[in-house]
């Protein structure tokens, strides 16, 4: 016998499914939810889909003592579907409110995703605003590769960092590298300490009951996994290179003596960098240095990069070259890392060849005939496929990322391979991009060159390639 089924309009059902509340005032959903996560091919739950990001207000405040974390992030986006409900990636934390354009919003929580459903739906191409008050010890996260990222607790502070996805530990917000956008970073901390940030300091005044406000704000957009806090007692220097862009340091004082000296030559680093890869494309730079036993790897966070105590001057390099390469032209996902590790890495490789040291040609030698002395899985896989996000980072994306640069050096020559650092750099300025943009600009830029040899057996295949 049949089972008798009301028959219920569609709007009510998708309402009843979200509870009746505000129902009435939307007229019925319209929308559908953003989804949970970009599909990257390594973070697949990174990012959220429906809405881009175009500024993130952080009011932050820290106690170091009991190591909790208050904040309200106030995200300004623009719909890119008619919106029912979107997430925010948050890895723990409690969170007391949300709003949307001011009304309060349902929201649940479900792993790293907070789902939020306002009252009144964005529509398709509107820019709303999110504000999420939260708070709790943030997490330090281990990678996949065995790292730790996240909200790091340091001797006398902490330090915020967020790549691959370690920026859900100390804010909500769209955490993919493809969703891009400006910050404003007010930080709290008790009187003694200095947050530092990105961007640069606009303010910085006393508060009450013995505490001080830093602000910090970044007009050009910023990965997520870029932006950076690091409170702590830090020996502060404010100078200006050469062409007058204003340089911040900060240093723990642990580590100022040995970090005096290649600090001194950071002005000449950014002297070499802009004539190697063309106009810097922010509006400050300077570095943070930590103790090498708070933090285990140098970092590109934009502005001013981390260094796990006292870099050396190819450490410098490296990290400042990302500045072009990875936070300016940003990997449009995580299988896209090389474009930033392998421009990085031959930024060194072209620093010691002018600066005295082995030329590009004898490093791409020593690495393709003994390399793996060193880098043990340097033919493990290809720089363009890494086999699991538990190798990101591994030896190929850094090293044979840079092999490839060079096979691409060795086939248009050295003049127009220049112009090509200093055009990629320029085509994709504050944007983001991926290998196939990478290849196509090449063999734009080299019509008259055959570079499928390089991409089949440099970039994409497996194995050790002949060596012509």
């Amino acid at each position: 016998m049949p089972r008798f089924v009301p028959v219920v309009p569609v709007a009510l059902t998708a309402c009843l499914a979200l509870t009746l509340s505000g129902c009435e005032d939307r007229g019925g959903v319209r929308g559908t939810p953003g989804a949970a996560g970009l599909r990257d091919p390594y973070f697949p739950k990174a990012g959220n889909g429906g809405y881009d990001v175009t500024h993130y207000g952080l009011d932050l405040a820290y106690d170091p003592g009991d190591r909790t974390l208050t904040g309200t992030a106030v995200i300004t986006a623009r719909a890119t579907q008619d919106l029912s409900a979107f997430n925010l990636d948050l890895k723990g934390l409690d969170v007391d409110m949300v709003t949307v354009d001011g009304h309060r919003a349902r929201w649940n929580r479900a792993g790293q995703e907070l789902t939020v459903r306002p009252r009144e739906e964005p529509a398709e191409g509107s820019t709303f605003e999110v504000t999420v008050r939260y708070r709790g010890r943030p997490e330090t996260i281990t990678d996949p590769d065995g790292s730790e990222e996240g909200w790091l607790p340091t001797a006398d502070g902490a330090l915020g960092l967020g790549q691959p996805v370690g920026s859900a530990a100390w804010f909500p917000g769209n955490h993919h590298p493809s969703d891009k956008a400006a910050y404003d970073i007010r930080v709290t901390v008790p009187r003694g300490l200095t947050a530092v940030s990105n961007g640069e300091l606009v303010q910085q005044r006393p508060g009450r009951d013995g505490w001080t406000t830093f602000v910090w704000r970044a007009t050009e957009p910023v990965p997520s996994h870029a932006a950076t806090v690091a409170i702590g007692r830090y020996d502060v220097s404010r100078t200006t290179t050469r062409d007058g862009l204003p340089v911040y340091t900060a240093v723990d004082p642990v580590e100022a003596a040995a970090s005096k000296a290649v600090l001194a030559r950071l002005p000449e680093v950014m002297t070499w960098a802009q004539d190697t890869f063309g106009p810097y494309p922010f509006s400050s730079t300077g570095a943070i240095v930590e103790r090498g036993t708070d933090v285990g790897y140098a970092l590109e966070t934009q502005n001013r990069p981390v260094f796990p105590g006292a870099p050396d001057v190819v450490l410098l390099v490296h990290e400042l070259a990302h500045q072009w390469y990875g936070d300016s032209v940003t990997p449009r996902t995580w299988q896209d890392l090389w474009l930033s590790e392998g421009f990085a890495t031959y930024a060194e490789w072209l620093w010691e060849e002018e600066h005295g040291g082995d030329s590009a040609q004898e490093s791409f030698d020593w690495l393709y005939e003994e390399g793996e002395e060193v880098y043990p899985d340097l033919w493990a896989f290809p720089p363009a496929r890494q086999d699991s996000a538990a190798r990101l980072t591994g030896d190929p994306v850094y090293q044979r990322g840079a092999m490839v640069l060079h096979k691409i050096r060795q086939r248009i020559g050295d003049e127009r391979f220049a112009a090509l650092l200093h055009g990629w750099a320029a085509a994709h300025r504050h944007g983001t991009a991926d290998t196939a943009d990478f290849t196509a600009y090449v063999e734009r830029q080299a019509p008259d060159e055959d570079f499928s040899r390089i991409w089949r057996d440099w970039l994409y295949g497996d194995g050790k390639p002949d060596r012509p």
